[in-house]
């Protein structure tokens, strides 16, 4: 029976003003429907506005470390509720289980991080320069926060925005991918279960281009946390900027691994097949490039390409499953269409790159994985963000080639190298201009206690998850505070 999605909205669930629905559907069988989502149009993102408004003040008030505690029960209920949201996950956007089990753990891990950042939300207390006086600053909550998240990760990438900007004392307005309202709606439930005062999480689901950018450019909106592709995360981060919201950006990226002739190559071919194909290439991070050097191209392509023909393709519930489907028939019709690019630009399709129907496969989005050899640096598929089960490899005849090839885009959000020389790591780690470099690692995998984000037009504001530059500065702002007990005018610079 398909589960239904309703908004949350100052504590109530409730239906969209306007009584409009519209379904979800397993992608790797559409004949499934997964649930029934409420349509949300730009009064109910009015009204969840208003309820977050209302709630910031008590909520801002309340104790940072009695906020940590309601996100510390949210993890122990998440916890109990890994199985059946993995599950969920899996069945609403398509990835592997095990993937969707650690995208709850993901969650899970940014609930406990989180509530133990509220005993941590520390300023500076420092000498002053003149005598019966000191000086300190304080972080204090920006206000209320719309957070819009995509549908590769729905229940990890809320988690990153939702319990920072929680604990700093902030109230939240939580627009999710339509592709995956109803996992978004059960991490709300869950936070909700864990005892948040109604108006301080509201969630409002519906699609981006009707209710999105109303809800971030709404008046009573201080600061947005966005997620998505670069088109849209620029235009919001500008139209932001010139309303003096605080924002902060999360989007595309054209990743890299580099392989040197020193490497591992049985661990490099492991990491490729896990950066390229693991959610189905669906990620920001995947390693859609894998620039190899010269004189071990030839031997990397072909196992590459083997352990590639050996990924099992189906429902991502089933335990042999290696690969799931795309989320839509458009993402699909997108990965299919670059398939035909590369042939057009010369690029040789060495495995893989059609639809594949077979068996239980033959009502999903299933692409076989593709990957495409004799690519040069400059062509579209080594350019442009395809966001599908698709790798293309490129020759360098040295370290600093290579380097040159992963930096040749306009994005910058995580490369890797996989090398035995510490020296040549060394250079990597300096010149490689990303957000996130991994050394004999694939680009896939990030650790919540350090913040994420990339450069150029992978990011714009303040990283995600922890550590300094992490989401607790996102969702603070800094107030400096001098106190003088001296009893008279004291004037700093002047009376000294």
């Amino acid at each position: 029976m398909a589960e239904i999605a309703k908004n949350l909205i100052n504590g109530a669930w409730e239906e969209a003003s306007g009584g409009k629905t519209f379904e979800n559907r397993n992608p790797a069988d559409i004949s499934e429907m997964v649930g029934v989502v409420t349509k949300s149009d730009k009064t109910d993102v009015d009204k969840a506005v208003k309820a977050a408004r209302g709630a910031f003040n008590e909520w801002r008030l309340s104790p940072a470390p009695k906020r940590a505690e309601i996100l510390f029960k949210a993890g122990e209920l998440l916890t109990k509720r890994k199985q059946e949201l993995g599950e969920l996950e899996t069945r609403e956007m398509g990835k592997i289980l095990p993937e969707g089990l650690g995208d709850v753990q993901e969650a899970i891990d940014m609930l406990y991080y989180m509530a133990g950042e509220g005993r941590r939300l520390s300023g500076e207390t420092i000498p002053s320069e003149l005598p019966n006086k000191d000086c300190k600053s304080v972080r204090v909550p920006v206000g209320v926060c719309a957070l819009i998240t995509p549908w590769n990760f729905p229940i990890a990438i809320p988690a990153w925005k939702i319990m920072p900007a929680l604990v700093c004392g902030n109230t939240v307005v939580f627009k999710p991918s339509n592709y995956t309202s109803l996992s978004a709606a059960r991490l709300v439930e869950i936070l909700h279960e864990a005892g948040l005062p109604r108006g301080v999480l509201n969630l409002v689901h519906g699609r981006g281009e009707e209710i999105g950018e109303h809800l971030a450019l709404h008046p009573d909106i201080d600061c947005v946390s966005f997620t998505g592709s670069t088109a849209v995360g620029q235009k919001l981060a500008a139209a932001c900027t010139e309303k003096g919201k605080k924002v902060s950006c999360e989007m595309g990226g054209k990743n890299a691994i580099i392989v040197m002739d020193d490497a591992n190559l049985e661990l490099a071919v492991e990491g490729a097949v896990w950066g390229g194909f693991g959610t189905s290439g669906q990620r920001c991070t995947a390693a859609s490039r894998i620039v190899v050097h010269s004189d071990v191209h030839d031997k990397f392509l072909d196992m590459f390409a083997g352990a590639a023909s050996r990924l099992k393709i189906g429902n991502g519930l089933l335990k042999n499953t290696d690969i799931g489907p795309v989320i839509s028939s458009v993402q699909m019709e997108k990965v299919l269409n670059y398939i035909d690019i590369g042939k057009k630009e010369g690029a040789r399709l060495v495995a893989g790159g059609k639809a594949y129907k077979e068996g239980n496969c033959a009502r999903g989005y299933f692409i076989e994985p593709a990957i495409f050899s004799e690519v040069t640096p400059a062509m579209r598929i080594a350019q442009e963000e395809i966001f599908g089960p698709f790798v293309s490899v490129m020759k360098a005849k040295d370290l600093e080639e290579a380097i040159g090839i992963v930096n040749g885009t306009k994005y910058g959000l995580v490369a890797s190298i996989y090398t035995q020389d510490v020296n040549k790591s060394a250079i990597a780690e300096r010149d490689l201009d990303t957000g996130l470099v991994y050394v004999n690692a694939s680009t896939i995998g990030s650790e919540v206690q350090l913040p994420f984000g990339g450069t150029k037009r992978s990011g714009f504001g303040h990283k995600e998850a922890g550590g300094r530059g992490g989401a607790i500065d996102m969702f603070t702002r800094w107030k400096v505070i001098y106190r003088d007990y001296s009893g008279r005018l004291q004037k700093a610079q002047i009376d000294r």
